[in-house]
């Protein structure tokens, strides 16, 4: 959790590229890469991460972006902002919490479906 806790506000509060997909990847590559310098990534790592990356680009399509400025309509430097978005029931924060619910049950259907649990 604390290495990917910067993720968050679009990386380190920037608004640029959604921590969700960041996130995703980095479940990925924990999963599937090089345990050791000179391991190997699992052959699947580089196409599932492909698949994770289009399909979060369909789930941005409707904020116009995969960016946390399209999505979260936010300036996190902003602190009235930030405090409206977190208390505010109505703000965009829900646009912020769909696009990690299919993000996340996406992850987890596309893993599953690769690497199903064994009795």
């Amino acid at each position: 959790m604390a290495a990917v806790a910067p993720f968050g506000g679009g990386m380190g509060s920037s608004g640029r590229i959604c921590g969700t997909l960041s996130g995703a990847l980095a479940v990925i590559g924990f999963t599937l890469g090089k345990t050791e310098p000179k391991g190997r990534d699992h052959k699947l790592m580089w196409k599932l991460s492909h698949k994770m990356v289009t399909r979060f680009d369909e789930i941005c399509t409707p904020y116009g972006g995969t960016n946390c400025t399209d999505i979260a309509r936010i300036n996190w430097k902003n602190h009235v902002s930030v405090l409206n978005f977190y208390k505010n029931p109505e703000s965009t924060r829900k646009n912020c919490v769909q696009v990690i619910r299919e993000t996340s049950t996406f992850l987890y259907d596309l893993i599953t479906e690769h690497f199903p649990k064994k009795d």
